[in-house]
């Protein structure tokens, strides 16, 4: 089951402010950018994301009835600051997962028996293309 709700209303204004800042540069930590669907502003939301292969793997938390998945989901694509690098991600799509196959041990352990998040959602990086000169 997903974090209540006004948990996450709680950490926008409160946690993700300082987060925000630090998730671009600690492992296991990403801020995904997106823009609102009806408002059209940049979001900017820090969360878990871990790279497998040519894709990125995001615990929602959260569950999928997010804003953020909800923006990104309409979008096809977002952009995604992980690690101190940027990367445009494409295709997000969300899956169950009871066992969090797709995260490292103590995050597995922690969405399994902890937080009971069996929702993810998997996007592929798209190479940067070369700027026209």
């Amino acid at each position: 089951m997903p974090m209540p709700r006004w948990l996450a209303r709680t950490n926008k204004y409160g946690l993700n402010q300082l987060t925000r800042f630090l998730a671009p540069w600690l492992p296991g930590w990403a801020v995904v950018v997106h823009r609102g669907r009806k408002s059209g502003r940049v979001f900017r939301t820090p969360l878990w994301a871990f790279r497998r292969g040519d894709d990125f793997v995001i615990a929602l938390t959260y569950g999928s009835t997010s804003d953020w998945v909800r923006n990104v989901e309409a979008a096809g694509s977002f952009d995604l600051l992980h690690l101190g690098r940027h990367h445009h991600l494409t295709n997000p799509h969300i899956y169950r997962d009871p066992h969090a196959s797709d995260m490292p041990l103590p995050i597995r352990l922690m969405l399994r028996y902890v937080l009971s998040t069996p929702e993810f959602l998997r996007a592929t990086i798209t190479p940067a293309t070369p700027k026209a000169a």
